[in-house]
């Protein structure tokens, strides 16, 4: 089952480091937290179901958000800067965070009649300033968490407004339906949170999908950076050409759907082709897409077809029944139909490829580690002989002695977070950020010089 969920794919932090090696180790990563997948709450046609009345506080008197910092540090949530119905601190990244939460909250309590995350209005915890040099976003299943970005590529991941709304949305599949978070299933997990991040854009702008540009993270990279956002929803594979980042390889149609073991079995790649149908959908629905298109996808995504590892195929014919109930359901049809996808029953497997651990390499006396995932999906990686005159090696060949790699409990893949497959002599294994330990995380930083 799908845990936490970062905004960064692996591709872009891959070419990153490899074209920018004399920065690399700024997208080499943090920490982060661990979370729990909980499941479901029906609604029909857009309609809510019966449940607890809306609120906006999870009791008399708790604010609907609170703000933290972790002054650059890792140790969650950091102190209190700001509540709901506080003035403006005068702290961008934390100001940025207060309007971006409002207005998710906003949209799917106003729209969809769900009150915050969990339906219940709970009150959401948001951390600013996490981590040194973090390029990344994500939830952890407790609270949101946002670094400053790298100073060189990225700026602030508050900045843009619907990373804040990405970040929730993922917080609502995750109790609602679960989406697993490898192959097609993954893939609809991030296209869903990308669909309610241009629906709150879109609906801050007051802009008709006719109007919207479509960008998902647009103003996240910092001037000279050939790039309009990190995705483009309406033609998917055009929303960057730079020489850092090199070229969006995102797909708009299954017949490219990329089979990979990076990034959950390409998870941010693959998002690209039920975006494309979102976009299509809600030109052909018309109105607003968060009252047009986003309203179908919404009953889909709760309404109780849509479990865990439901594929392509599967979300589009939930889509199609919740777009049935409101007489639109050939423009639903017609989008998925243009991105090569067919409705049919729910499919039982997430799609794509598993994550099988790396093989032992040949190079017995070295330790390779290789980090993916994050909001970006970007891949990095780099080795360090343990006999070579490489500084590291001595304090390197004192951690490999402790660890036993064969004994290492791991759990399950969480959203927009990293994936590290480490490399020792004789033994290999591929764990999850969550999972790391104390000795390997030190191997992780030695490695990747962070």
């Amino acid at each position: 089952m799908s845990r936490t969920r970062c905004f960064l794919p692996p591709y872009l932090l891959q070419h990153l480091a490899w074209a920018r090696p004399d920065v690399a180790a700024r997208w080499e990563g943090t920490l982060a937290e661990d979370d729990r997948l909980r499941s479901s709450r029906l609604l029909l046609a857009g309609r809510p179901a019966p449940g607890p009345a809306r609120t906006s506080t999870t009791a008399v008197g708790e604010p609907a958000w609170v703000v933290h910092t972790a002054g650059n540090g890792t140790d969650l949530p950091g102190a209190v800067v700001r509540a709901a119905g506080d003035p403006l601190s005068g702290d961008a990244a934390v100001d940025e965070a207060a309007l971006g939460i409002a207005g998710s909250l906003a949209l799917f309590d106003e729209v969809y009649g769900r009150s915050s995350y969990d339906g219940e209005g709970a009150t959401v915890s948001l951390t600013v300033h996490y981590g040194r040099d973090y390029a990344n976003a994500f939830w952890d299943g407790t609270q949101l968490v946002f670094g400053d970005g790298d100073g060189e590529v990225f700026d602030r991941f508050t900045k843009p407004v619907d990373v804040l709304a990405h970040e929730l949305s993922h917080a609502v599949t995750e109790r609602t339906a679960g989406l697993e978070y490898q192959g097609q299933s993954g893939a609809l997990n991030e296209s869903v949170s990308d669909v309610f991040a241009a629906c709150l854009k879109q609906r801050l702008l007051a802009q008709t999908p006719l109007e919207a540009d479509w960008l998902i993270g647009e103003g996240l990279f910092l001037p000279g950076v050939q790039a309009r956002g990190l995705r483009d929803m309406a033609n998917p594979g055009t929303a960057y050409d730079d020489p850092a980042l090199g070229r969006d390889p995102q797909p708009a149609h299954l017949d490219d759907y990329v089979e990979t073991t990076d990034d959950h079995g390409g998870v941010h790649l693959n998002s690209g082709i039920p975006n494309r149908a979102f976009h299509l959908a809600a030109l052909g629905i018309g109105g607003t897409s968060w009252d047009g298109a986003g309203r179908v996808w919404y009953a889909a995504l709760t309404g109780g077809q849509v479990g865990a590892r439901t594929d392509f195929a599967g979300f589009a014919a939930a889509t199609v029944a919740a777009a049935r109930e409101l007489g639109v359901a050939e423009h639903v049809e017609a989008a998925w139909a243009q991105v090569g996808v067919t409705a049919a029953a729910a499919g039982d497997s997430a799609g794509g490829p598993g994550l099988p651990p790396p093989a032992p390499s040949e190079r017995s006396r070295s330790v390779r580690v290789r980090r993916g995932g994050g909001f970006a999906g970007l891949t990095s990686e780099a080795e360090v002989d343990l006999d070579g005159d490489d500084e590291r090696a001595g304090e390197l060949r004192g951690l490999v002695e402790r660890i036993d790699l064969t004994g290492l409990r791991t759990g399950r893949p969480q959203p927009d977070r990293f994936v590290y497959d480490v490399e020792l002599p004789g033994a290999s294994a591929r764990v999850f950020e969550q999972d790391l330990t104390e000795d390997l995380r030190r191997v992780v930083e030695l490695v990747l010089d962070q």
